[in-house]
């Protein structure tokens, strides 16, 4: 898998999935679970995951029909962290262009309102971990570790 090729469509992907308060999912690949996907030629970007305040996901690029690449998520939200703080924060970080850091999340740094994502990543598209977290107030209302890279 062309690395440049991979992070110009994750950069894409991501913003037309999750990160968009308008994206619509697909059907459910697994019971439970909440998917998006995007497409692009013969490159396919998959986003499952299941909960919400205490959630896991993955999504796989596939190019082909065959999976290339992959990343596994896992993170916990406060209850007391409404859904348009959620929003605005998650998905407004999300959203960001990341050119500090690879499309896996969102940049190092983003403040919305009393809200402050921050996310750190060791690696490269190859192969990385990272954590992100949501400060509101000075309080850590939401992290969320992940990890992956190529699949071969």
């Amino acid at each position: 898998m062309d690395i440049k090729k991979l992070s110009d469509f994750l950069k894409v992907a991501k913003k037309n999935t999750y990160a968009s308060a308008t994206a619509k999912k697909v059907k459910s690949q697994r019971p439970g679970s909440r998917d998006y996907e995007y497409s692009v030629g013969d490159l396919l970007y998959h986003d499952t995951f299941f909960g919400s305040l205490n959630f896991i996901g993955e999504e796989v690029v596939y190019e082909g029909g065959k999976p290339v690449w992959a990343m596994n998520y896992n993170g916990y939200t406060d209850p007391g962290l409404t859904e348009e703080e959620i929003d605005k924060s998650l998905r407004g970080a999300l959203g960001q262009e990341k050119n500090d850091l690879i499309p896996v999340r969102g940049p190092s740094l983003y403040v919305s309102g009393n809200c402050k994502y921050t996310n750190k990543i060791r690696g490269d598209l190859k192969q990385f971990e990272g954590r992100e977290e949501i400060e509101k107030d000075g309080k850590l209302v939401y992290f969320a570790v992940f990890h992956g890279g190529l699949i071969k």
